[in-house]
């Protein structure tokens, strides 16, 4: 870690130490957004990047001025443990049982880690529009930065180290990433949180309207299809607002939709993502014939995960010659700790639309922004589900989905909160 990244990291801790509850997730934020991975701090066989000291000082906190979870663990802080315990757990069955215990309390470590220390900070509705306005401030200036890369083709995040100097250009157009791994990964940070910045447009109008300004131009700034269809999606989820009551048919709709997809189609309907490509380039038959060959190989994998992908796809990554690259963030899962992992973590994303749907209906005597917001938490999920099928979260943006289950996370009680307020 450079002397910058240190100054950094320390100045970050102090604030995150310092700041009352409600700003208290603003250095988490900030040091997903202005810090890339390559700044890491190294002790024997594991790697604290910036992130993961930030989250341990998150827990000092914790303990130093005794904040905790506002009532009992709900049963989405439980699936989320047990997600967990197996992810540990299924590392024993792997051909070197030392490092997948290393790697996957690292997954567990920052998953949980996020996921509980927002779950801590943001425990009302009122808190759920602060991390909201959180997020667009931060996220403000990064959009700012990833635009002069656009236009200039130079990251300024390169300075950390992790990212490309110059900006990749594909089919002429630069690819702007910041301080992410990929420019993809990028903009699905300004697809998912879109959502999240019309949603607060009732409470908050110009912070609301920066944030959406923002979120647009990271999307367009990473010149990639699959972050424009993950806007789209979400803008998608958020235009039902509309129908919020028939979704039980939109669901049965969208199933048996996708069953006569399916029959008629020569191919399986999953190879519709083949066929999406906004931007020039794109790499949708690859997320297709990955399903495929996921499928496939099912007997390799189901149980506990497997060590070797290499032979799933004609391409593999530079990184490993073992692997090939798993663009798909379920089948990530499937290959870490097989079906039961994979099961578990789209349990969580279940559990997280129940959530959403379960609070609607106990907030039909509030007022619409209220109401609004928790819909919009549910449209940002939806818009990680879909873009999932065609990314796999492996650097800072995952804080986004954790941050997004986090906030649903909340409702349980801060919907409770909401009640008893009205009934005074």
């Amino acid at each position: 870690m450079n002397s910058a990244a240190g100054t950094f990291l320390i100045l970050n801790s102090i604030f995150l130490l310092l700041l009352p509850r409600q700003w208290a997730p603003m250095p988490l934020l900030v040091g997903a957004c202005y810090m890339t991975l390559d700044q890491v701090i190294e002790l024997g066989p594991f790697h604290f990047t910036l992130i993961r000291i930030v989250v341990a000082v998150g827990f000092m906190r914790v303990l130093l001025r005794g904040e905790w979870l506002m009532g009992r663990m709900n049963n989405l802080d439980r699936l989320m443990l047990v997600w967990a315990v197996w992810a540990v757990a299924s590392g024993v069955f792997h051909q070197d049982p030392s490092g997948a215990l290393v790697s996957r309390l690292g997954l567990v470590y920052n998953t949980c880690g996020v996921y509980f220390l927002l779950r801590i900070f943001c425990q009302s509705l009122d808190g759920i529009f602060q991390l909201c306005r959180l997020t667009a401030i931060v996220l403000i200036p990064v959009a700012i930065m990833i635009l002069n890369e656009k236009i200039t083709g130079y990251n300024v995040f390169s300075v950390f180290g992790g990212v490309l100097e110059m900006s990749a250009v594909r089919e002429g157009s630069i690819r702007a990433q910041g301080p992410f791994a990929h420019p993809i990964l990028a903009g699905t940070v300004g697809a998912v949180c879109l959502p999240l910045m019309i949603g607060m447009w009732q409470k908050y109008k110009k912070t609301a309207l920066a944030g959406i300004i923002g979120c647009c131009s990271i999307i367009i700034a990473s010149a990639s299809s699959g972050p424009i269809m993950s806007g789209l999606v979400a803008i998608g989820a958020l235009l039902m607002w509309r129908y919020r009551g028939q979704m039980k048919l939109v669901r049965w709709i969208t199933f048996l939709s996708y069953l006569v997809l399916d029959l008629f189609m020569e191919a399986p309907a999953y190879y519709l993502l083949a066929r999406i490509d906004l931007t020039g380039g794109s790499t949708g038959w690859h997320r297709a014939m990955l399903i495929e060959s996921a499928i496939t190989h099912l007997n390799e994998w189901w149980l506990y995960g497997t060590d070797y992908t290499r032979h799933w796809m004609p391409t593999g990554v530079s990184w490993s010659a073992e692997q090939t690259d798993i663009t798909n963030y379920y089948i990530q899962m499937g290959v870490i700790g097989g079906l039961p992992l994979m099961l578990l973590f789209i349990a969580i994303i279940v559990k997280g639309f129940s959530f959403v749907g379960q609070s609607l209906k106990q907030l039909t005597n509030q007022p619409m922004k209220s109401q609004y917001i928790v819909w919009s938490l549910g449209a940002s999920l939806f818009a990680h589900s879909a873009s999932m099928i065609s990314v796999s979260y492996y650097d800072q943006s995952v804080l986004f989905l954790y941050l997004n289950l986090a906030l649903i996370g909340t409702l349980t009680n801060a919907v409770a909160m909401c009640a008893e307020t009205s009934y005074d």
